[in-house]
């Protein structure tokens, strides 16, 4: 009698791979080709990258969402109150205001119009000096906006632009006009928030 191969086969023990210590294994393949689709003003393209790809890209986006990059390694605009009162508490420095600047695009006359402050007061330290705790509050508070904006609109330059142009749902004010105090920066937030959920602003 021929006995099938298998069905003899079929009664031998499999043992199981174990399970991953990650938990749930990665839906993408290695050099799987991914799509994605950008948006942009005037079109939508379509790209295809390979998973490594889209996380190399991701991580781009994420590092240009950070403001001070010298001293933070996660974007100003998703981290918790408790995380941004350890850095107002620690202070601060210039390096960290010229990052700002810098990100911005604003001179020292407009940072000093929206921090309440006098030009001299942000020329004049150096380095890793540092600002006292109610100015550090407030450059916080500043970049914590700006990281989120930039997260929603995934363009600086668009954003930048944005936020120095008069805006209907500001009764006509450009939010830039409204980010010198706490209030003001809530009311522009809650704007960036509409629109992040796709309600035009």
């Amino acid at each position: 009698m021929t006995v099938n191969p298998q069905t003899k086969s079929s009664k031998r023990k499999i043992k199981k791979a174990p399970p991953s210590k990650k938990g749930k294994a990665s839906q993408y393949k290695p050099g799987e080709r991914l799509r994605f689709k950008i948006a942009h003003p005037s079109a939508t393209t379509e790209l295809a990258i390979t998973s490594a790809e889209a996380i190399a890209l991701a991580n781009m986006a994420f590092e240009s969402w950070i403001i001070f990059g010298g001293s933070s390694d996660k974007p100003e605009g998703q981290m918790t109150p408790m995380e941004k009162m350890v850095m107002v508490d620690r202070g601060v420095t210039k390096k960290d205001l010229e990052s700002l600047k810098d990100k911005t695009k604003l001179d020292y006359d407009e940072l000093a119009k929206v921090l309440s402050v006098g030009r001299a007061t942000l020329i004049n330290k150096k380095g890793n000096d540092k600002f006292s705790p109610p100015l550090s509050e407030k450059i916080v508070g500043l970049a914590d906006l700006y990281s989120y904006g930039y997260e929603v609109f995934e363009d600086k330059e668009r954003f930048n632009q944005w936020i120095l142009r008069p805006n209907q749902a500001l009764g006509g004010q450009a939010p830039y006009d409204l980010i010198h105090n706490q209030f003001g920066r809530e009311e522009v937030r809650n704007v960036i928030g509409r629109i992040e959920y796709g309600v035009y602003s």
